[in-house]
């Protein structure tokens, strides 16, 4: 049975995350979720970002009784070390020439929760960095400027070409939110977003 009237919320401030739940044409809103993001001691940068995704959804959910509320984390790793967001130029260099030749795990742990029932997964996207030269690493930052993003590298724009291959069963979970994994939590809830999608 399809939920015709429901209330879809997006925990996060993230830009990228709402232009991709954009995608389903569903009508939601965002809130920003006040939670310490702080890893716990021994915790791992994965556990870290499941947990993370589920505190985020399950805060939202309390200020928003009966709300869908959709709760997402991302973590970069190189083996057992996170790799966070650089910040700056400078960081973003010494980032990227860490990373030339090595293989990058990108955990994109997502919760849906209606405040009774709560879904989690956690979706990997294995990237293969391509041996890189200074020069490439120096012109795709000027380019692209992607200090923003863990990893250096914007794999749904030019970043895609310092990839000598990537794998994963969702191609949008690299960008933050996984959808196919989040439409397959929805119809669970009773949404559909391929029968629900705005016309």
């Amino acid at each position: 049975m399809q939920n015709s009237t429901f209330s879809l919320i997006l925990a996060s401030s993230s830009k990228y995350r709402k232009m991709m739940l954009e995608r389903f044409q569903l009508p939601f809103t965002t809130h920003s979720p006040n939670i310490d993001e702080s890893p716990k001691p021994s915790e791992s940068p994965v556990e870290l970002a499941i947990r993370l995704s589920i505190e985020k959804a399950q805060a939202i959910s309390r200020q928003f009784p009966g709300a869908i509320v959709i709760g997402s984390d991302q973590v970069a790793t190189l083996g057992d070390s996170p790799i966070g967001k650089p910040g700056s130029f400078v960081k973003a260099q010494q980032q990227l020439a860490q990373l030339s030749g090595q293989h990058v795990q990108f955990h994109s742990a997502l919760a849906v929760t209606n405040g009774e029932k709560l879904l989690h997964t956690n979706v990997i996207t294995h990237c293969y960095f391509r041996e890189l030269s200074s020069a490439e690493i120096d012109h795709y930052l000027t380019v692209e400027q992607p200090f923003d993003t863990a990893g250096s590298a914007k794999a749904e724009a030019l970043g895609i070409t310092l990839m000598e291959r990537m794998t994963s069963d969702d191609p949008t979970a690299i960008i933050g939110l996984p959808l196919i994994a989040l439409a397959k939590m929805l119809r669970e809830f009773g949404i559909n977003p391929t029968l629900q999608a705005s016309v």
